[in-house]
């Protein structure tokens, strides 16, 4: 027989609502303990306080660094060595590295997403096997994981300035440490996006006069170098890592395809099939969204002002449309431009109740979320990194991530595309520090076509794949060399 009596006796046990809060504290320690490091995520007691108001020191005593908390270093850890596994390229430039040190005496400041496959990099270039003496790193202003993977590069040698929410002052802030620095002065900068490297060109010309060597990811970035070139205010070489095959064909392609799901996925729980999609740019970024979106059976339209990448759009089965002719039907809006301004107050006052927006492009600034900022409209934070934006007849439109990255701000990225990104940018620095005087000038270059191959050639055995060679023949008939390069400087 049930005995209801005892069943009563063991409800009650825990009675108020202290006790049940009790309950949910110990299953988030002991899981965050067993296995998984999620939780700490959200598990922060001291998120109220700014961390340029701590005072921190690591497990070696020093305290020059800014993250949120040192002491969940450890569960970086973790997510650190899972993206090991899948970064096997990078580890085995880190071995090689380890005898020849090609960067020996760099001194590398830098600007990126800090995520744990981008941690991977800092502790690479903090590490012994490069042989420098420091590298300082910033942040841009979007993340995958709120802290911890940033914590570790600290115990490795790094100087991090990075945390999760961080505000536009925060963001200059935290430059500024990394290249004003006593009794250290960078003479490399590895950029994504172009602030880095404008900040030191605008607040420290001296620094910016004696850096040997930029090497820029980002599109935007690119374009703000080539600007610089063609005033003829760009006094150091630089390395446009963005359109090397390995960033361009892998990284905007190949990792977009998979995170731009990922993230709306996460954020909305939203259902694709048959949602009207607008795509702004048909890039690589564009190309890799567009066909996640129509695999899952979603109306695409693209908006593009290339005539060429109008036309491949075309080719691949997408109507090309003015973004205005259709803000009024769709369900979701994607930027991918590199731009700025792309979807404007009137597109946004325009679009449909309960539309999503979100952009993949660079930074936050293709979508005008500062218009979005006014009293006639209401701010309603539904979840991390969503926002309800209400009108005042009870429209709402979705954004995602305040505009920012929707895959570095709510989702995660494949940790195997990013390893070719980090393998180009380490083989990048690696030559312009070595290179020698008069080989590069003060201009913008492409990496080396060769280079680009090998940073394949590292990546190909996780797939246990087999080369074919060229008999000498063949070569000759080709006219290539038959160890490469095998495609030509402007491929």
């Amino acid at each position: 027989q049930i005995q209801f009596a005892d069943d009563m006796q063991e409800f009650t046990k825990f009675p108020t609502k202290t006790g049940r809060r009790s309950l949910s504290r110990s299953i988030s320690q002991s899981s965050t303990d067993s296995y998984s490091s999620a939780a700490s995520y959200t598990d922060s007691s001291d998120d109220e306080v700014s961390p340029r108001e701590k005072q921190q020191t690591n497990s070696k005593g020093s305290s020059n660094f800014c993250v949120k908390n040192i002491k969940q270093a450890e569960f970086g850890r973790r997510e650190i060595e899972i993206a090991e596994q899948d970064m096997s390229a990078l580890i085995s430039l880190r071995k090689r590295a380890q005898g020849e040190k090609p960067l020996a005496g760099a001194k590398i400041v830098g600007c990126t997403h800090i995520t744990a496959q981008t941690a991977v990099s800092g502790c690479l270039f903090g590490g012994p096997g490069m042989g420098h003496q420091l590298f300082h790193w910033e942040e841009r202003q979007s993340s995958a994981k709120p802290c911890n993977p940033r914590d570790v590069p600290v115990l490795a040698g790094v100087a991090v300035f990075a945390w999760k929410g961080e505000s536009e002052d925060d963001f200059w802030w935290c430059i500024d440490r990394c290249v004003n620095v006593d009794g250290w002065q960078a003479n490399m900068i590895l950029d994504d996006g172009g602030d880095l490297t404008h900040w030191v060109y605008k607040k420290y010309p001296s620094v910016f006069k004696k850096i040997r060597g930029i090497v820029e990811e980002s599109v935007t970035g690119v374009h703000r170098l080539y600007q610089l070139s063609k005033a003829g205010k760009l006094c150091v070489p630089a390395m446009n890592v963005n359109d090397s095959v390995t960033k361009q064909k892998f990284d905007n392609l190949y990792c977009c395809r998979e995170s731009i799901l990922d993230g709306l996925k996460r954020t909305t729980d939203v259902m694709f099939g048959g949602k009207q999609v607008v795509v702004c740019g048909y890039g690589e970024v564009g190309k890799g969204c567009c066909a996640a979106l129509k695999a899952l059976g979603a109306i695409v339209y693209v908006t593009e002002i290339d005539p060429i990448c109008a036309l491949q759009a075309c080719m691949d089965g997408f109507r090309v449309v003015k973004l205005s002719e259709v803000i009024r039907q769709v369900d979701v809006v994607i930027t991918c431009t590199g731009n700025k301004n792309v979807v404007t107050r009137e597109h946004l006052d325009r679009m449909k109740n309960s539309c999503i927006v979100c952009n993949m492009g660079h930074s936050n600034t293709e979508i005008d979320v500062t218009s979005l900022r006014m009293p006639e409209l209401t701010w309603e934070r539904v979840r991390s990194q969503v926002d309800h934006v209400i009108w005042p007849d009870g429209k709402r439109v979705v954004l995602l991530a305040e505009g920012r990255l929707l895959n570095l701000s709510c989702s995660t990225v494949p940790t195997f595309v990013l390893s070719i990104t980090a393998t180009t940018q380490a083989l990048a620095l690696i030559e312009l520090y070595n290179a020698p005087e008069g080989r590069y000038k003060q201009d913008v270059y492409l990496l080396p076509k060769k280079m680009d191959e090998y940073v394949a050639s590292l990546h190909l055995p996780s797939f246990d794949a087999h080369l074919t060679e060229l008999t000498d023949d063949q070569a000759k008939y080709l006219g290539l060399n038959k160890n490469g390069p095998f495609k030509p400087n402007y491929y």
